[in-house]
């Protein structure tokens, strides 16, 4: 299984430590996990309520800051360009695949010269400190659970979950709580 995390710390509300980020690998690893997901990369930012309001209000014409969003590079937008790699094409050099010298990877996104893995990018999280240490004192449990809770909801939604309705939004807050238990985070 190849998951991989990368994180961006651009608050001064929480000191994001090492800590935090290993439990959130383990909330990506068990919430890939039972979604049969084997690979990928997920970025997630740490952002102050201003950030996250004009991402908000930028993405969503929502002027508000709110907890979480998730920008999923799994879906496309209605009239979005398609990205071509450079195995799906020649090469501006006129080159064919075949011929190609330089960074190549095999069909697994395994590098042949460095025996290098890149997993697929699911998309980013972006997550209020802000909104989620509010939301901790107000439902009585850790800061660690409410981040830990908003990174899970904002995997689900990358992978293509959504609470527009009723039943949607239960069965996304069963398999929320479903990661959160194995991980010990309970409320």
């Amino acid at each position: 299984m190849t998951l991989s995390l990368e994180w961006n710390d651009e608050q001064d509300a929480l000191d994001i430590g090492e800590p935090l980020i290993g439990l959130l690998d383990t909330l990506l690893k068990l919430a890939a996990e039972s979604e049969g997901i084997e690979s990928g990369e997920v970025v997630v930012s740490f952002v102050n309520d201003e950030a996250i309001r004009v991402l908000n209000r930028d993405y969503r014409n929502i002027d508000k800051a709110t907890d979480v969003l998730s920008f999923s590079m799994l879906e496309s937008v209605e009239g979005e360009p398609e990205i071509v790699y450079e195995d799906e094409e020649e090469l501006d050099d006129g080159l064919s695949d075949e011929e190609f010298d330089g960074d190549e990877r095999n069909e697994n996104g395994v590098d042949d010269d460095e025996g290098e893995e890149y997993p697929e990018p699911l998309g980013d999280i972006v997550i209020s400190v802000e909104r989620a240490l509010e939301q901790a004192q107000e439902y009585g449990h850790s800061v660690e659970r409410e981040i830990g809770f908003l990174f899970v909801h904002g995997f689900l939604h990358l992978i293509g979950y959504d609470h527009g309705d009723e039943e949607a939004e239960r069965i996304m807050f069963e398999k929320q709580e479903a990661v959160l238990q194995k991980a010990g985070l309970r409320r």
